[in-house]
């Protein structure tokens, strides 16, 4: 019964339509008067951000903050993969140990959400890794290498929620969600930043102007919570040991690393 009513709920509201609205309501300039309450319920550190509380002009503008220049220190080892947001660390691995790469009830399907099998084939052997990045999470994503981006692409249209309940009762969220991937060219072999659209708000913006990118060069945002999953096609490449699932993480931090 639950699982029915809430896909009813999912396809109710996982339209263009409330999109449109969701959006329409956090960009109004009336936002603003919830800034202070959002601010206290998710619990978010000003002392990060690059602007004063009264210097956001509604709700998306918060969801969409820069933080203060040089607050995170980014893991500038040439053989790293640092983490390209702030998020918590919702799966990882190796692809080749999931049963026809699901990982495991995260329906996470390689040809699908990618769009191609060509260009899936590249990870079936490499690692994976999902971070899932809540409200109160700063919302922007960032190279997490030096290297160059070879290809970008976008597919999918209805977004369903990414959180557990989206995960577990949603029609494959993170497989078919609007989603822009970016591949980028690197020492370490190829990498794939997919970038997911959440329930109701399939807003992924790009910022990068430079095909070059160093570590914790910005690539985009998300104007609300949503995830971000890394393919990393060289399988010879070791988790650090404070990747656990659970884990908050934040951008600029290690992921990954030559063994």
């Amino acid at each position: 019964m639950l699982k029915w009513l809430f896909k009813i709920f999912v396809e109710l509201t996982g339209n263009r339509f409330m999109s449109r609205l969701l959006i329409s309501a956090t960009t109004s300039k009336w936002s603003r008067i919830f800034i202070p309450l959002f601010v206290k319920v998710y619990n978010i550190n000003q002392a990060e951000m690059k602007l004063s509380l009264s210097e956001y002009h509604s709700l998306q503008h918060l969801f969409t903050r820069e933080l203060k220049p040089g607050i995170r220190p980014i893991d500038n080892h040439k053989d790293v993969i640092v983490s390209p947001v702030d998020g918590v660390v919702s799966a990882f691995g190796s692809v080749s140990e999931v049963e026809k790469y699901k990982v495991k009830n995260r329906q996470l399907y390689l040809e699908e959400m990618l769009g191609s099998e060509e260009i899936a084939a590249n990870y079936k052997k490499g690692k994976y890794i999902i971070l899932y990045l809540s409200p109160r999470h700063y919302h922007r994503i960032h190279s997490p290498v030096k290297g160059r981006i070879t290809n970008s692409w976008t597919l999918g249209g209805k977004s369903y929620p990414v959180n557990s309940f989206g995960i577990k009762y949603g029609n494959k969220p993170l497989s078919t969600n609007r989603r822009t991937v970016t591949e980028i060219e690197s020492e370490l072999q190829n990498i794939a930043v997919v970038k997911v659209g959440a329930l109701n708000v399939n807003s992924i913006y790009l910022t990068n102007q430079s095909k070059e990118l160093k570590p914790g060069d910005e690539l985009a945002y998300f104007s609300f919570g949503s995830t971000v999953i890394l393919l990393i096609e060289n399988e010879n490449l070791q988790f650090a040991t404070s990747v656990t699932v659970g884990k908050e993480i934040k951008y600029g931090e290690r992921l990954l690393s030559r063994m």
